[in-house]
């Protein structure tokens, strides 16, 4: 499956700086609102240590590790639902991403500016969920328009006049909650609710960045940082991610040997684009598994809880449609071991049907038939 992460903040928050730190691209990113005219898209391999070990056990000749894309969506201000600044055309780029990586200024600059005037992460975050939701509010329009059609030709159906009346309260429920700028309850409504309706804005996932400055970088000085402990009240410390995106530019920069040298100096053991691709699985609930041969070792990132013939149709729709079985293992029995042979004599090789769950770190070779 495909990964995608939309950047989303306001402008001069560190977004740009960020994106081309985590692809090694080149996007102007100058002191200034609306430096990214257009959406930008790039995409970053996964850092795996799994497939260079598997590559060494099959003798692989190449490797196709996972990847996720990174879009770089410009600054929205406040009013950019009604199209302020250039947000209106932004806001529908962000219906195309996964998860939603809210980039939020957590350093002081007085040389960079801000367009509120003042940094405050959470009243930034704030206003950009204002933003998604009043954009919500022309699907949820849409869609309730739509329901009351659908109630009158479909009076004879019980169950369908059922699940209409049911879609419409939960619409409703969310409306008002928008219309009262109470963002994150509207979309608690719809990400705990069962009932199936328009994809909103606001319900999508979400991880935080905060930007913190250079000096804070090196021992963990950041955890004292004002606008990163208010941001961890909010949000909890496991959805904060801390991240200096001119510090992770400049790194990106380097050779790996320049990179690995600095990265020890500071004592960094996980780079930001570690961090999040790391943070970003956890949210979508993304687990991987892979195939493995002499030609290739291949990794493919899937949803957590998907049954074996349905993998199989991540790698090629015919496998899922004439799936018969499949021969799985695990990395973590085949490492200790080194080699496929021990691994078959002890029986650590299995012969699974349709509907045995994926794991994590699952070695599969799919048999089928069309």
């Amino acid at each position: 499956m495909s990964i995608a992460a939309g950047l989303v903040g306001l402008p001069n928050v560190g977004k740009s700086t960020l994106f081309n730190a985590l692809t090694r691209s080149s996007i102007p990113a100058e002191n200034y609102p609306f430096c990214t005219i257009d959406p930008h898209k790039a995409c970053t391999l996964v850092i795996d240590p799994r497939i260079e070990k598997l590559q060494k056990i099959f003798g692989s000749k190449k490797t196709m590790p996972a990847y996720t894309q990174f879009v770089d969506i410009a600054g929205l201000v406040r009013g950019a639902a009604e199209g302020a600044g250039l947000g209106n055309q932004f806001l529908a780029h962000i219906r195309e991403v996964n998860v939603i990586l809210h980039v939020l200024r957590a350093f002081e600059d007085q040389n960079i500016t801000h367009t509120e005037d003042k940094v405050d992460p959470i009243a930034d975050y704030e206003t950009i969920m204002v933003e998604l939701g009043l954009k919500d509010l022309e699907s949820i329009d849409k869609r309730l328009q739509k329901i009351e059609q659908l109630s009158k030709s479909n009076k004879s159906n019980p169950q369908q006049t059922k699940a209409l009346t049911e879609e419409k309260t939960l619409l409703e429920q969310v409306k008002s909650a928008i219309d009262q700028q109470q963002i994150e309850q509207a979309a608690e409504l719809i990400s705990k609710s069962a009932i199936e309706t328009v994809p909103l804005l606001c319900a999508k996932k979400s991880l935080i960045i905060a930007n913190i400055g250079e000096e804070e970088i090196s021992g963990d000085t950041y955890a004292n940082n004002p606008h990163y402990k208010s941001l961890v009240a909010k949000f909890g410390i496991a959805r904060v991610i801390p991240i200096c995106a001119k510090f992770e530019y400049e790194l990106a920069q380097l050779s790996d040997e320049e990179r690995t040298t600095l990265k020890a100096e500071l004592g960094i053991t996980h780079t930001g684009l570690e961090k999040i691709i790391e943070k970003t699985y956890e949210t979508l609930g993304l687990i991987t598994f892979f195939t493995c041969g002499p030609q290739e070792i291949h990794a493919w990132p899937v949803s957590k809880g998907i049954t074996i013939r349905q993998a199989a149709g991540e790698i090629h729709s015919d496998l899922e449609r004439g799936f018969i079985c499949a021969d799985v293992y695990n990395t973590a029995d085949l490492f200790p071991l080194g080699n496929t042979n021990t691994l078959k004599d002890l029986g650590k090789i299995r012969t699974e049907g349709q509907a045995y769950i994926v794991q994590d770190g699952d070695i599969v070779l799919v048999k089928f038939n069309v």
